[in-house]
């Protein structure tokens, strides 16, 4: 049973028409319109696209080849068959070189008329289901390399976290990035200046004049200021923008929370000049990039916290060395001053010594000129 498909009858003789249409096609529940003449049927055809078109070779005026011809000009895709007479094989065969995909030799019984009108309309819905699934298909392997080229860009970013050493250029590699994933016209990010507890512009992509030049500056978009609060993505987009400060950018925008833990740190804002929504993927991706961004954010901090404990360290180190600098110094002057009055002494020049007094005070002098050489040995740290 038909589905109320729209067919077009293009005949001039009323008998046939009335036979195939009337008769035969509308109490299958066909949608059955007529037309005399190539001329009329070509502008309904044209406004009008039906499921099929049957048309007489012998019209008045226009033929049903140059109907079919004239339907080819015009994009009309409808499949479309020949009503011919017995004796008209030649025409018909010249009816299918220019398109026509089947073909009734009149006079014909409507059993006939519906076995050939059936396997065309089967044809065409056939013909539409596959190329359906070759648009699905399509669509499905686009929205793949999509994807792919998504979680590619992500890789080539977490790759940057740990191999880039600059902020500032991997911060330039993530706006990149996010505004690909995005499909966004511009990017920004801003950080929470530590001492101003404010978030500041520290980089920046495709952002007009204006705005660009408040780099290191507080950015009041109507919006970050929201997520910062909340600690939640925020997508919008539409008629809710015009409230905002942001819609001075664009239609559409995004705000992803940079955090550590709870503690948002930044922002990541992208934003579109058309009103489109941003979709759920868009936004995973979006979150994926803060969250690089944040791993860096926190190695910064990591990096900072290790020089400074260097520099400790460093200090630490010098202090010891003058330290024992003043050791060896004290050490070697006492020894010294020691030693000239003991050697004098041991000269006998003073006076006479026993066995005993000598013995002893070579043993001090002994003592004082190891004391001497162990100070000067002693190995200080370098500066």
């Amino acid at each position: 049973m038909a589905s109320g498909e729209q067919i077009l009858i293009v005949e001039s003789d009323p008998d046939i028409a009335d036979l195939i249409g009337r008769q035969s096609l509308q109490p299958l529940g066909y949608q059955v319109t007529v037309m005399g003449d190539a001329a009329s049927a070509l502008k309904r055809a044209v406004q009008t696209p039906p499921d099929l078109i049957l048309a007489n070779l012998n019209l008045p005026g226009l033929s049903g080849k140059d109907l079919i011809a004239a339907l080819n000009s015009q994009g009309v895709k409808s499949p479309l068959i020949i009503i011919a007479e017995k004796g008209q094989e030649g025409d018909a065969i010249q009816a299918f070189r220019l398109g026509s995909t089947d073909v009734m030799f009149w006079p014909l019984r409507d059993t006939e008329v519906v076995s050939i009108v059936e396997r065309a309309l089967r044809q065409t819905q056939e013909t539409r289901e596959r190329q359906k699934l070759d648009r699905q298909l399509k669509a499905a392997n686009d929205e793949l390399q999509r994807r792919l080229r998504d979680l590619m860009n992500i890789l080539s970013i977490a790759k940057a976290v740990v191999s880039i050493t600059d902020q500032r250029v991997l911060f330039d590699r993530i706006l990149e990035s996010a505004i690909q994933l995005a499909e966004a016209d511009m990017c920004w990010l801003m950080l929470r200046d530590e001492k101003s507890k404010a978030y500041l512009l520290r980089a920046q992509r495709n952002l007009p004049e204006a705005w660009a030049k408040k780099m290191n500056q507080p950015v009041d978009d109507g919006i970050s200021s929201l997520v910062a609060l909340s600690g939640e993505s925020l997508l919008i987009n539409g008629s809710p923008m015009q409230k905002f400060k942001l819609a001075a950018l664009g239609r559409s925008a995004g705000v992803i929370p940079i955090k550590i833990q709870n503690e948002v740190i930044g922002l990541l804002i992208v934003a579109r000049k058309n009103d489109r929504e941003f979709s759920r993927d868009a936004q995973t991706m979006l979150e994926a990039m803060a969250d690089y961004a944040s791993i860096s954010l926190v190695n910064a901090r990591l990096f900072r916290a290790l020089e400074q404990t260097a520099e400790n360290a460093r200090a630490g180190e010098k202090h010891r060395h003058t330290a024992l600098e003043s050791m060896r110094a004290a050490i070697q002057s006492g020894v010294q001053a020691a030693t000239y009055p003991l050697n004098l002494v041991l000269t006998e020049m003073p006076g006479a010594l026993n066995p005993e007094q000598k013995k002893a005070l070579e043993s001090v002098q002994s003592a004082l000129l190891h004391l001497l050489r162990s100070a000067e040995n002693t190995v200080t740290p370098s500066k």
